[in-house]
């Protein structure tokens, strides 16, 4: 199994980044298009992980605020329970620390809390909805 996590630079990965969004946002968790697709896209850095050339998981970076914020995270069914989640993570961290950041932000799903918490993110308040999900502002910050 041949596994490349990357930038988006091209139109056909932009296309598998929204692919997989797809299939988990909409598809799967039944999160509305008009939700899941917004103008931020525009200004944002994506992350396309293949295996084998199959577009597999994605993720979004903005900058918000000073913080570089995950978004979009997401992981195709079949690819899920390998550790592909946890490569991703780090791959968007290691992506926006080579951008000038040094404080993350993301609203994480609350059944991910823990995952997220892994990798050094801790939970900001109340669990909240977005999209018809629970979820939680996590941080992570230099000597947090």
């Amino acid at each position: 199994m041949h596994i490349v996590l990357k930038r988006a630079s091209s139109l056909d990965d932009l296309v598998k980044v929204f692919v997989v969004r797809g299939i988990v946002f909409c598809a799967e968790q039944q999160v509305a298009y008009r939700l899941e697709r917004d103008a931020h896209d525009c200004g944002a850095i994506h992350i396309l992980g293949e295996v084998d050339g199959e577009p597999a998981a994605a993720g979004r970076i903005r900058a918000v605020e000073g913080w570089a914020k995950l978004e979009r995270i997401a992981v195709r069914r079949r690819f899920r329970g390998s550790g592909f989640g946890h490569r991703l993570t780090e791959f968007m961290l290691q992506t926006a620390r080579q951008a000038g950041f040094f404080r993350f932000r993301m609203h994480a799903q609350a059944h991910l809390e823990d995952f997220y918490r892994r990798h050094g993110f801790r939970p900001r308040g109340e669990v909240f909805d977005e999209a018809g999900i629970d979820h939680v502002l996590m941080t992570l910050e230099k000597g947090q």
